[in-house]
């Protein structure tokens, strides 16, 4: 059974930084690409990054290109997204994605 669980979410004043985790279980992990998507209030779902499988490039949206950074550790079977600047606009759940299975995601608000 696929398992995808995010955590480090939070409350942060805008310019600050948080670093997301989603712990995974239950595939191949090592060999797979995993995506965050978020989503803000008022808005669907979008795309943020992909961290790309060992050897593949890590993609990211335009909103938040030099901003975010997705990494992996493979042992421990857990992507990171370390979200650096943080704008208002970062504000939303953000889900940890592998296929079509979604974790429950994880709540980041930015305020002053």
């Amino acid at each position: 059974q696929v398992q995808l669980e995010e955590s480090g979410g939070g409350l942060v004043q805008p310019g600050e930084s948080l670093r997301l985790s989603c712990a995974t279980s239950g595939f191949d992990f090592s060999i797979y690409s995993i995506a965050w998507y978020r989503q803000r209030p008022g808005k669907q779902r979008e795309f943020v990054a992909r961290i790309g499988s060992p050897g593949t490039a890590t993609t990211y949206s335009n909103s938040v290109k030099g901003r975010f950074a997705g990494s992996r550790d493979d042992a421990k079977k857990i992507v990171y997204l370390q979200m650096n600047s943080l704008k208002p606009e970062d504000t939303g759940a953000y889900y940890c994605v592998w296929g079509n299975d979604w974790g429950q995601g994880t709540q980041v608000t930015v305020s002053s």
